[in-house]
C-alpha cells in the first residue's frame, strides 16, 4: 500500500514539471498505440497474464500481482522497461514467438514517457471481450414513423446536428443509378423515356420490381458475392491444377441462379459449406461447394486449410482467425486451441470431380465438389504454428469459439450408394457404354476405309494394325458391359433368382477385362511392327546412320511389345474375380461437421452473420459500409454510429427468410438512397459536421466497377451477348468476345487486362474493392479495340435509327444524333452548352477528316470495325468515343 501511495505522489510531482511541448511524450497518440500493438495481446481485457492490464491508465498504475510495473520519473527502476530490454529471451517481453521485440526508438519513447512522470489522463476501463457490441444480439428498435425505417434511423442521427438531407436526385440520374445497381447495365433510351414520362406515384417502385426480376440481377450481384467468397477460376499450366479447380464455373452459375431465385442467404451458406452432407444426391446444390473446392492448393494442405478457416470466418462472420494459428489471437478472444478446433471441422474434407451427363472425361467437363475423404483424420495443435512441432497425444475436437456462443451439434451423415459410388449412377453407365459403342463404330469405319483403298496406300501391316484396333474396341465394349453388370449385381442385386450369382459375374468381368488387356498388347505389338516396316522401307530408300538407328529402335519396340503380350496372355489364363471398378469409391459416410458449422453460423442466435451480410449489401448500394471494416467485426472495430440501422437491417433480413431481394427493395426505396450526390453550397452544417458523409445525408458518387464499365460499352452498342452461364471464356479474348465480364476467366495470373486496369477483384481476397485513378484507364477507354469498335457500331446504329424515323435535318441531323448519343451512353439529355460544344466538335472533325492531305493517319489500334469512309459519319463515331471517355459514363451519381 505504501509503494502504491509513493508511486502516485511521484506521478503527481513529476506531472508539475514544465517541459517544452515538443519534447513531451503524449500518452494518447504515442504511448497507448505502442502498448496496444506490443502488449495488449497478453495484458488487456482480452488476456491478463500475471493479472497485469495495460489498456487503461488506472490499470497501468495498479500493476501486476507482483506489484507496480512503472516508477514514475525513473524508467531504469521500472519493471516494464526491465522486461522489454531483457537480454534473457525467457524473460523478455513480448515473449519469443509471440511478437517482435520493441525497437530501440520504441524503448526510448517509453523511457522518456516514464522519466517525464508517466502522464496519463483518466480513461474508461475497456469492457470484457464478451461485451463487445458485435457479440451482442441485434436489437430491433421500435419505430413510430410509418415511413421507410432507413430514413428514420438516419434522421435520428442527423437532426441533432442540424444537418438536412439533400434533395432527391434528378429522375434520369436515379434511373441510371438503380439500373446499374441492380443489373450492372445502364437503362435503354426507351426505358429512360418511359420512366421520365410516368408521373404515377409508384413509377419508381415498379422499376425496382422489374429490375429485381431480371436475370441480369443475379449476374450483377453474383459478381459482388463472388468478390466476398473469393471466386477464382482454375489456374495451372497445361492440365495441371495448382489453385482452385477445373469446372469451378458451375459454382459461379449456382451463385447467379440462387440470387435470381431469391434463395435465402442462410440456405446459400448451408449449401456452400455442406451441400454434400445436407443434400448429397442433389447435383444442382452440390455446385455450391465450389466455395470450399476453390481453396484447393497443390503444394501445401496446411496453407489450404488455413485459407478455409480464415475466409470462412471473414466471409460469413466478419471475424479473422489466422492470427490464432501460431498463438492466442492478439486482438480477439480466440485461443490457439479454438483455432485448431475449427480446423478439425475441415480436416477430413477434400475435393473430387464427378462425371456429368454426356461426358466421361472429367478433364473436359465435370462437377468439382467436396466430400469428407478422411473422416478419421486427426488434427493436432501446431506449436508456434509450425506443422513439424505438434503433440500427437492430444488431438483436437471439432468445436467453435466460445465467445460467439450458440449450439454446435454434430450428427454424422450416412450416404446413399450413388453418393459414395457416383460411377454406378445410371447416366454414367449409359455414357460408358455409349463411348464404347462410339469407339467400336469408329474403329469399324476406319477398318472399312483401309480395306477399300489400294494396297499402295495401305500396305498389309497397316490393315493388320487397323484390324487389331477394331478387335480392341470390341473387347473394350464387352469388358465395360461385363464390369457394369458385375457392379450392378454387387451393389444393387434384386431378388430375381435366375440372375447369375455375384461371383460368376465378377469372374466374367475379370476374364473380359484381361482379354481386353491382351487385345491392347496386341495393338501395341502390331503398331511396333508397322513402325518397323516403315523404318525398313526408309532405310532401303535412304541408307545411312539415321535410318539405321531408326530400324534398331523399332526392333527394340517390337521386342518390348512381344514381352508385354506374353505377360498379358499369361495373366488372362489365370482365373480371377477381381476387376477394375467403374470409378472411385468414396467413404460411405460423412462426419457432419461442416453441416453443424453451417447451422451454427445461420442460427438466429448468431450475432454476426446477418449483420455482416446486411453490411455488404449496404456498401454496394451506397459506396460506403455501415461498418467500414467489412471483414472484421472484432474488438478492433468500434461500434458503428448507425448500429440501430445495421441491427434493423440484420433482423429484417432474418425475419424475411433471409431474402436479399427484400433487403434490396427496402434500401433502394428509401429516401436516403434516392438522394442527390451533389453537395449544395448552402449546406454548411453538413459540410462542417460530417464532411465525409458518414451519416449519409447525401448519396455518394462512385466509379463503376470494372465489369460494369466494359459491359456498358457493349450493351449501349447492342453488342452484348445475353447468353448466361457456361464454362469460363479465355481472358485474352475480352476485347473481341462480347460476353458479360462475369464469364471470363478470372484467376491469380489470368485476368483480363481491361478489367484489371479498372480495379477488378483480387481473386485471393477482395471483401471491399479498391478504387484507383490512373492514366492507363483513359488509354483503355480511348485506344482499346473494344471502345473503338463499339463506338463505330453505336454511331452507325443511331444514324440508321434517325433515318428510319425521318429525323429533321437540323444541323445536318447532328442535334438529333447528339441527343440520342447522350441518352444512350450517359442516360441523360445534353444541356445547352454540351449541345453547342458537340455541334462544333462534329463540324471541326468532319472538316479535318475530310482533308486527306492534311490528315496524318498514324495508324490505329486493330479492331473488328473499320472507320466509316464518310468524314461526317466518322466524326459521329469519334463523338461516341468521347462520350465513352466522359466522367459521367464511368460514374454513378
Amino acid at each position: 500500500m505504501m509503494k502504491q501511495t509513493l508511486m502516485v505522489l511521484c506521478i503527481m510531482f513529476f506531472s508539475t514539471v514544465d517541459l517544452p511541448a515538443e519534447s513531451r511524450v503524449d500518452y494518447r497518440t504515442e504511448v497507448k498505440p505502442l502498448l496496444k500493438t506490443k502488449c495488449f495481446a497478453c495484458h488487456s481485457a482480452l488476456k491478463q497474464k500475471l493479472k497485469l492490464r495495460l489498456d487503461a491508465a488506472s490499470l497501468i498504475l495498479k500493476g501486476s500481482r507482483r506489484g507496480p510495473v512503472i516508477v514514475a520519473g525513473n524508467a531504469s527502476e521500472s519493471l516494464l522497461i526491465q522486461k522489454i530490454t531483457a537480454t534473457d529471451l525467457s524473460q523478455r517481453m513480448p515473449p519469443e514467438g509471440e511478437g517482435e521485440p520493441l525497437s530501440a526508438d520504441q524503448i526510448t519513447l517509453l523511457k522518456r514517457w516514464i522519466d517525464q512522470g508517466a502522464r496519463m489522463p483518466d480513461e474508461a476501463i475497456p469492457s470484457a471481450p464478451t461485451e463487445h457490441w458485435s457479440f451482442q444480439q441485434p436489437v430491433r428498435t421500435f419505430i413510430a414513423s410509418s415511413g421507410n425505417p432507413i430514413d428514420y434511423f438516419l434522421t435520428e442521427q442527423l437532426a441533432p446536428l442540424g444537418i438536412q438531407p439533400v434533395e432527391a436526385a434528378d429522375r434520369a440520374v436515379l434511373l441510371r443509378r438503380i439500373t446499374f445497381d441492380l443489373t450492372g447495365l445502364p437503362p435503354t433510351r426507351s426505358q429512360l423515356k418511359a420512366f421520365l414520362s410516368d408521373d404515377s406515384p409508384r413509377a419508381y417502385e415498379r422499376v425496382v420490381d422489374q429490375l429485381l426480376a431480371r436475370p441480369e440481377y443475379g449476374e450483377r450481384w453474383g459478381r459482388h458475392w463472388m468478390d466476398v467468397w473469393r471466386y477464382s477460376d482454375w489456374a495451372g499450366f497445361g492440365k495441371e491444377i495448382r489453385y482452385s479447380q477445373k469446372h469451378i464455373w458451375r459454382w459461379r452459375d449456382w451463385i447467379v441462379d440462387s440470387l435470381n431465385a431469391d434463395k435465402g442467404y442462410d440456405q446459400m451458406i448451408v449449401e456452400m459449406l455442406a451441400a454434400d452432407e445436407r443434400y448429397p444426391g442433389d447435383e444442382d446444390k452440390l455446385r455450391a461447394t465450389g466455395f470450399l473446392a476453390r481453396n484447393w492448393y497443390k503444394f501445401d494442405r496446411n496453407v489450404w486449410l488455413d485459407d478455409v478457416i480464415e475466409h470462412t470466418g471473414k466471409a460469413f462472420l466478419g471475424m479473422t482467425f489466422k492470427c490464432a494459428r501460431c498463438h492466442d489471437h492478439k486482438y480477439d478472444p480466440i485461443s490457439q486451441s479454438e483455432y485448431y478446433q475449427l480446423r478439425t471441422i475441415f480436416e477430413p474434407y477434400d475435393v473430387r470431380t464427378d462425371r456429368v451427363p454426356g461426358q466421361v472425361d472429367v478433364d473436359k467437363d465435370g462437377l468439382a465438389r467436396i466430400f469428407d475423404a478422411r473422416p478419421d483424420a486427426l488434427t493436432y495443435l501446431f506449436q508456434r504454428g509450425d506443422p513439424k512441432l505438434f503433440d500427437k497425444q492430444q488431438p483436437q475436437n471439432p468445436d467453435v469459439p466460445d465467445v460467439l456462443g450458440g449450439t454446435f451439434q454434430i450428427e454424422p451423415v450416412v450416404l446413399q450408394l450413388e453418393d459414395y459410388y457416383p460411377a454406378i449412377r445410371d447416366f454414367v453407365t449409359r455414357d460408358l457404354l455409349m463411348k464404347a459403342d462410339d469407339s467400336l463404330a469408329a474403329a469399324e469405319e476406319a477398318l472399312l476405309k483401309v480395306r477399300t483403298t489400294s494396297d499402295a496406300e495401305n500396305p498389309d501391316h497397316v490393315i493388320i494394325l487397323t484390324e487389331k484396333k477394331r478387335d480392341l474396341a470390341q473387347a473394350r465394349r464387352e469388358e465395360v458391359k461385363a464390369r457394369i453388370e458385375a457392379e450392378q449385381a454387387k451393389y444393387r442385386r434384386s431378388d430375381v433368382s435366375d440372375l447369375p450369382d455375384d461371383e460368376q459375374l465378377a469372374s466374367q468381368a475379370s476374364r473380359l477385362e484381361k482379354q481386353a488387356t491382351v487385345a491392347e498388347a496386341d495393338v501395341a505389338l502390331a503398331s511396333a511392327k508397322s513402325q518397323l516396316q516403315q523404318a525398313l522401307v526408309a532405310a532401303q530408300e535412304t541408307p545411312g546412320d539415321k535410318t539405321s538407328k531408326a530400324v534398331d529402335a523399332s526392333k527394340a519396340k517390337v521386342k518390348t511389345a512381344e514381352e508385354r503380350l506374353v505377360k498379358a496372355t499369361e495373366s488372362a489364363a489365370q482365373e480371377s474375380t477381381s476387376y477394375q471398378t467403374l470409378g472411385p469409391l468414396y467413404p460411405p459416410s460423412s462426419t457432419g461437421r461442416r453441416l453443424a458449422l453451417a447451422k451454427w453460423i445461420i442460427d438466429p442466435g448468431n450475432s454476426l452473420t446477418a449483420r455482416v451480410a446486411a453490411n455488404h449489401i449496404w456498401l454496394r448500394h451506397f459506396g460506403r459500409a455501415l461498418v467500414e471494416q467489412v471483414d472484421d467485426f472484432g474488438l478492433r472495430t468500434t461500434q458503428p454510429v448507425l448500429i440501430k440501422l445495421l441491427d434493423y437491417l440484420a433482423i429484417e433480413l432474418m425475419e424475411k427468410n433471409w431474402s436479399m431481394k427484400h433487403l434490396h427493395r427496402l434500401i433502394v426505396t428509401s429516401r436516403a438512397y434516392r438522394m442527390s450526390s451533389s453537395v449544395p453550397l448552402g449546406n454548411t452544417p453538413a459540410r462542417e459536421k460530417d464532411r465525409d458523409n458518414t451519416l449519409f445525408w447525401r448519396q455518394n458518387s462512385r466509379r463503376m466497377e470494372a465489369e460494369a464499365v466494359r459491359d456498358a460499352i457493349l450493351y449501349v452498342s447492342a453488342s452484348l451477348e445475353r447468353r448466361m452461364g457456361g464454362p469460363e471464356v479465355d481472358h485474352m479474348q475480352g476485347m473481341t468476345v462480347p460476353r458479360r465480364s462475369l464469364y471470363f476467366r478470372h484467376a491469380r495470373e489470368r485476368q483480363m487486362e481491361f478489367l484489371r486496369l479498372f480495379d477488378a477483384a483480387n481473386p485471393r481476397e477482395c471483401y471491399d474493392r479498391d478504387e484507383s485513378i490512373r492514366p492507363q484507364q483513359v488509354f483503355a477507354l480511348i485506344n482499346s479495340p473494344l471502345t473503338l469498335a463499339q463506338s463505330r457500331k453505336l454511331a452507325g446504329r443511331l444514324t440508321e435509327q434517325l433515318k428510319s424515323i425521318k429525323q429533321p435535318l437540323d444541323n445536318f441531323g447532328d442535334d438529333g444524333f447528339v441527343r440520342a448519343a447522350f441518352e444512350t451512353v450517359l442516360s441523360r439529355s445534353p444541356v445547352t452548352s454540351e449541345l453547342d460544344e458537340c455541334r462544333r466538335f462534329l463540324t471541326l472533325q468532319a472538316r479535318q477528316l475530310g482533308d486527306t492531305e492534311k490528315l496524318d493517319l498514324l495508324g490505329e489500334t486493330s479492331n473488328s470495325v473499320a472507320a466509316d469512309s464518310d468524314p461526317h459519319q466518322r466524326a459521329r463515331e469519334n463523338l461516341i468515343l468521347v462520350l465513352f471517355n466522359h466522367n459521367d459514363f464511368v460514374t454513378l451519381r
